[in-house]
């Protein structure tokens, strides 16, 4: 059961602070007044801790590697529960996680179970956490659990990077190339304008054409960034509901290249979340409704909800996921041969390390790719500004000269 920490007043206006140890809040309150005092503040111990730390402070998921694979050892080294938990918390830097962990102990201690004590902070232990962590306490083999969420950790923290190093790096140049042309635009353009005003000189095609780009964003430049601003929210606002999440996740899948990418990060995560979970001892049909749930795109999930009836229905994993049309053929019958074996768990193990290694692999190929294609870019948009500035001044210094 829950301890809570109270403050109430006495029949005699005293007033009373402690711990105590009840079903709910209401039980609690019932007993304080069968002695005889008023509640005044009653909060669940290890709640009591105000979660604006998370906002402020976020939990990472190396953190959370690094907890598992230290939690594991403890464990394994034979240290009480509520002392591996007392120590973690103690020695962890990261206050938001720090309190958490101070959290989840009183609640161990309380009598809860450590996959309970875990559920009531889901911003940091996910549903796939303490379903493994709950398998693992019935199974007697919690170290073991806990070695495996830290190498599922790890290896989704690895996956992620390597997505961010596919966006961060075109994203990055793209932007940076497109402040740089609009203050070229804004500020730079303006005065080689005057100045060939002034000269009454005839200006090439390439020029007119810069200084009226230049004078539209001079003149409407604040409409582009409510635009931007506006058309920023109007896509999170879309995304946020289910249709537009399907519609736009399913055009991601469908784009070139990058579509590509995105289906073999879907099947990275999703047979590694499906693997690591039936290999944990949790129950099939739960561990597809959790792979669903954490897949990250709204197409691959609706595909595995879809997996999941059918396998409650009776029929094999293979069938359906083949049906579907969002995983590779090569998927569905590595995971038919997995089934037929019984051998399943590490038949999922197996395609995920393949797949990691693809998407690193195509990562690479893209960023390569990509290289020489956004150099052009900057030379052709940065430097065709810049020689358009120049032209007249060279056709001018020619009739001088000439």
């Amino acid at each position: 059961m829950p301890v809570f920490v109270f403050d109430a007043r006495t029949a005699t206006g005293g007033k009373v602070s402690g711990e105590r140890i009840a079903e709910n809040k209401a039980a609690l309150t019932a007993l304080l007044r069968r002695e005889r005092m008023t509640p005044v503040k009653i909060k669940e111990k290890g709640k009591e801790f105000a979660l604006p730390f998370l906002g402020q402070q976020k939990v990472t998921a190396k953190e959370l590697a690094i907890f598992f694979r230290q939690f594991s050892v403890m464990i394994d080294a034979g240290l009480p529960l509520v002392q591996c938990l007392e120590i973690l918390s103690s020695n962890q830097e990261n206050i938001a996680f720090q309190k958490v962990l101070s959290g989840v102990r009183a609640k161990v201690e309380g009598g809860a179970t450590l996959a309970n004590g875990m559920r009531e902070y889901p911003k940091v232990f996910d549903q796939l956490i303490v379903n493994m962590i709950e398998a693992g306490e019935t199974g007697g083999i919690l170290d073991t659990i806990l070695q495996r969420l830290a190498g599922y950790v790890e290896k989704a923290v690895k996956l992620k990077a390597a997505v961010k190093s596919a966006l961060i790096y075109p994203t990055a140049v793209v932007s940076i190339a497109g402040v740089v042309i609009g203050l070229l635009l804004w500020k730079v353009v303006p005065i080689f304008a005057n100045m060939f005003a002034s000269m009454d000189v005839t200006l090439p095609t390439p020029t007119r054409i810069v200084i009226g780009l230049s004078t539209f964003i001079g003149t409407f430049g604040w409409v582009f960034i409510v635009l931007g601003i506006a058309g920023f929210f109007a896509f999170k606002s879309i995304y946020a509901s289910e249709r537009g999440r399907y519609a736009i996740d399913s055009i991601m899948l469908k784009l070139p290249i990058f579509g590509t990418l995105l289906r073999k990060i879907a099947v990275a995560r999703f047979t590694r979340t499906l693997g690591t979970l039936i290999t944990s001892g949790v129950p099939l049909l739960e561990s597809m409704d959790i792979t669903a749930r954490t897949s990250g795109n709204a197409v691959v999930e609706r595909a595995i909800q879809n997996v999941r009836k059918a396998v409650e229905e009776g029929r094999t994993l293979a069938d359906p996921l083949k049906e579907s049309d969002v995983f590779p053929n090569m998927v569905t019958q590595m995971i038919a041969v997995g089934e037929q074996t019984g051998a399943m768990d590490a038949m999922l193990q197996k395609i995920a390390d393949f797949y990691e290694q693809e998407v690193d692999n195509a990562v690479k190929d893209m960023l390569t790719l990509l290289e020489p294609v956004i150099i052009l870019f900057l030379g052709v948009a940065v430097g065709g500004v810049v020689i358009s500035m120049y032209l007249p001044l060279f056709e001018l210094i020619a009739k001088m000269s000439g």
